[in-house]
């Protein structure tokens, strides 16, 4: 089966503890002690974000929860991608559905007071092994520490609160699905499209032409209102007057997400959106 994304990550080992321990004839004030605690464990936790801190790139790894109702899309397979960046790191998951229509990193007695901290759902579209594709909802969730179990509450379609607890683990480096392009000709190819605000979508599968080695791809957007894209600083113009906006783009290579704007004119000024496809051969 077939997900937008298969990152994986290459994990560090995690600092377990580090345990402070004195001697002596009399006992330290309590104040004290609680201060020399207090800092033994901001020492501890920050020596273990440390070493389970990932250089920057892009990783797949495996989404755990405590529910079975709760889970990524049987197309991704348990796994989602792990984007680290400056060292701060965030996971994206592909959910079974649209069910779940807000996460929020924390418990869920508290989500009502932090709906400035409410995870807002992207569309993403899985691919299933029978060549099927569905519409579900994806979260970008941050992520502090990796294989350590955090809390994660989720809020269903009846706007009630559940908590969960889950754990992003089992970490690997990318790995290309492939690194070869295909012989010239015409293909179809699945497309995955991630960023923006989930409300825009591309027409999968896509027309995929190899000429002389390269290949370029017809991206057919959900809206007419995209009036340019930019694909490795190219800017690149519709190749139609009517309908949905439709773009001629060139895809470096299949199974890497590649990185695109994509002006709208929807808005009351033109907006830049920043988005990624990926391409994969049917």
């Amino acid at each position: 089966m077939r997900c937008k994304q298969f990152i994986t990550v290459s994990l560090a080992g995690v600092v377990l503890a580090a345990s402070l321990a004195g001697c002596g004839g009399t006992a330290a004030p309590a104040s004290s002690v609680a201060a020399s605690s207090e800092a033994a464990s901001s020492v501890v936790a920050s020596s273990a974000v440390a070493e389970t801190a990932l250089p920057d790139g892009v990783y797949t790894a495996d989404f755990e929860t405590d529910s079975s109702m709760f889970h990524t899309s049987e197309a991704c397979n348990g796994k989602g991608t792990l984007t680290v960046e400056n060292g701060v790191m965030t996971f994206h998951v592909s959910l079974a559905s649209k069910k779940i229509v807000n996460l929020y990193p924390g418990l869920a007695a508290d989500a009502e007071a932090n709906k400035t901290a409410w995870l807002i759902p992207t569309v993403d579209t899985v691919t299933y092994a029978d060549g099927s594709t569905e519409e579900v909802y994806g979260y970008d969730i941050p992520v502090e520490a990796l294989d350590t179990d955090f809390q994660l509450a989720l809020l269903g379609t009846k706007g009630k609160w559940y908590d969960h607890t889950v754990s992003v683990r089992n970490a690997e480096p990318k790995t290309e699905q492939t690194a070869e392009t295909p012989a010239d000709g015409n293909y179809t190819a699945a497309v995955v499209l991630e960023g923006g605000s989930g409300r825009a979508t591309v027409e999968s599968p896509a027309a995929l032409t190899v000429a002389d080695g390269k290949m370029t791809a017809t991206i057919v957007w959900s809206s007419p209102n995209y009036d340019y894209m930019i694909v490795d600083g190219e800017k690149y113009l519709p190749t139609n007057t009517e309908g949905n906006s439709t773009f001629e783009i060139p895809v470096a290579a299949l199974g890497t997400p590649l990185a695109v704007t994509a002006d709208t004119v929807a808005m009351s000024k033109p907006h830049e959106i920043e988005y990624t496809l990926t391409f994969t051969l049917e």
